[in-house]
């Protein structure tokens, strides 16, 4: 087992330990200096960082958790890492083949489990067969659309002794786009007056990313990233016009009901991107609609194309840079209107009480070093980071994109694994880091050097926004009591500091950079600031006046 991970490149694991794969953490111990061992506090969090790892280096990220509760605990990274298209392999343990289908301790179906979270689900009840199928484990989690597979190991199987040979490292199958296709994109594109770029999804890289910007720069194209794919492209270049999420410029919004033309690489046009599939009409679209994606599944599952490319991202964006050059005089003025209302829109206003989240946001652009990574939780609090907060470089924002709460700290203890180097800051809110904030203790063991950020506004931001809207005045199960977060940091071995006001910020933040180890940041919220573009009490007075109308 141990033999066929270093195989494929494997030299971080993040785990639970547990008694049903004892054999595989004795073959690691053999392995020390190869392979490093994370030891994780909640396979939630060990789930959540083999996603971050494997979205942040582009191959797949390996987790193992312990049978039954350890992979019911550790099911929400897998179903992360399907939403987010992000490699990942996660191994479980099982019980005894003999025991199966006895309800034996700790026994569950793995394949009816996971089967709808994963691209494969597999178990492994022939040790001699391991190498085949751990290779295509990791085969298959970086081909076509990027995802999750889970392999289950029947504890006795460990332990089998076989002759086996190795097998060739895995290798990435991509799809290449036709000829034809690129040269009817030519001529949709120079027949249009509005055209729009959109991209996100899996399977980008610091390549795909440069060829994309040559290829917007070369036609003057307009480019918009999905919900946390801010980073594919460097947010001060003059082409990048905001990102359409949870919290989108309106002008953003409209422009793409207008476009004529859009142009979508590697994002799916889900949920979120489509603003509840209300930006396009489904099945077919008012827009010119060309989609670029890597599974030919995807391609007219909710949204039929006037062209369906099905290509990788790094492939179709190498081959566009290098083919399309269209005549850009009858959309210049359309993208530097873009570019404006971005711009507008990133430009802190004002905001009740003492401490102001778009201004320590916009602080922060200029106090965080050019190497670092920012990962985010979910919820409302995040929008100010998405909004205010700009991204240069690709995998340098770690966001779920299912909207996983808890996200934050494991993707920072991963990200820290994988770049030493650089300097990582989780952003996360009350509610979130309650649900992981225990891996604070491994970033302590690991000596892992993490500025961890806690907007406390004491309630559930998010799920109280929508309850304010829809259940005016009735408020129930959002607000929350914690802990002292400072004291709180301090019992895990790290420093912790409380900012009440903007002012206190910049010092605080300069003090947790220095600082020997993990640091953390409190940010006392009012419930007022209830999104980057909305507080609470003009919610409450636009639902009054949309009632009494």
């Amino acid at each position: 087992m141990v033999d066929a991970l270093q195989v494929h490149g494997v030299d971080t694991v993040f785990c639970v330990p547990g008694e049903s794969y004892l054999a595989v953490l004795d073959a690691l111990h053999d392995a020390e200096g190869a392979i490093s061992v994370i030891t994780c506090r909640h396979e939630n969090g060990a789930a959540f960082m083999g996603e971050a790892y494997g979205k942040l280096t582009g191959k797949p990220g390996v987790t193992f958790v312990t049978r039954g509760p350890g992979a019911c605990n550790g099911s929400i990274g897998v179903h992360t890492a399907l939403q987010d298209s992000t490699p990942m392999v996660m191994f479980v343990g099982q019980v005894p083949r003999g025991f199966r289908q006895r309800e034996a301790f700790q026994e569950v179906d793995y394949e009816a489990m996971f089967g709808p979270l994963a691209k494969w689900v597999v178990e492994v009840d022939d040790a001699v067969r391991l190498p085949e199928i751990v290779g295509r484990a990791f085969s298959t989690a970086v081909s076509g659309r990027p995802g999750p597979v889970v392999v289950s190991l029947p504890e006795d199987m460990l332990t089998d002794l076989v002759d086996v040979a190795d097998t060739p490292a895995f290798q990435r199958v991509e799809a290449q786009p036709a000829d034809a296709d690129l040269a009817r994109l030519g001529e949709m594109l120079q027949a249009a007056s509005k055209p729009l770029v959109l991209v996100g999804g899996g399977g980008w890289s610091a390549e795909a990313g440069a060829d994309l910007e040559a290829f917007a720069a070369a036609n003057n194209l307009p480019v918009t990233a999905s919900f946390r794919a801010q980073d594919i492209i460097d947010n001060g270049h003059p082409n990048f016009v905001g990102e359409v999420g949870i919290n989108t410029n309106p002008k953003l919004a409209q422009r793409v009901r207008d476009t004529d033309l859009l142009i979508v690489i590697g994002a799916r046009l889900g949920e979120i991107t489509t603003q509840g599939y209300t930006l396009l009409d489904a099945p077919k679209p008012a827009q010119g609609l060309v989609h670029v994606f890597p599974d030919a599944g995807e391609l007219g599952r909710v949204y039929l194309p006037d062209l369906a490319i099905n290509a990788a991202v790094g492939p179709f964006t190498a081959r566009a840079r290098q083919s399309q050059r269209a005549d850009t005089s009858a959309w210049d003025a359309w993208t530097r209107a873009a570019r404006r209302d971005y711009e507008a829109w990133i430009v802190p206003g004002e905001a009740p009480g003492p401490l102001d989240l778009g201004k320590i946001f916009h602080d922060l652009r200029d106090l965080a070093p050019a190497d670092t990574i920012f990962t985010t939780d979910a919820g409302n609090f995040a929008g100010w980071a998405g909004r205010y907060f700009p991204f240069h470089r690709y995998r340098t924002l770690l966001g779920a994109t299912n909207g996983a709460m808890g996200y934050g700290m494991p993707a920072a203890v991963a990200a820290k694994v994988a770049r030493p180097s650089a300097t990582v800051i989780c952003y996360a809110g009350d509610g979130g880091i309650l649900m992981t904030g225990n891996e604070l203790a491994t970033a302590v063991h690991h000596n892992l050097a993490i500025v961890l950020i806690i907007a406390n506004n004491s309630m559930y931001g998010t799920i109280r926004m929508h309850q304010e809207r829809d259940y005016p005045g009735r408020t129930k199960a959002t607000n929350l009591t914690n802990p002292d977060f400072v004291e709180w940091a301090k019992s895990f071995g790290a420093s912790g500091e409380r900012v009440e006001t903007t002012e206190q910020f910049a010092p605080a933040f300069e003090r947790a950079l220095a600082a020997d180890g993990p640091a953390v940041i409190e940010l006392v919220v009012s419930e007022e600031l209830l999104s980057s573009n909305m507080t609470l009490t003009q919610l409450r007075e636009r639902v009054a006046a949309a009632n009494a109308d």
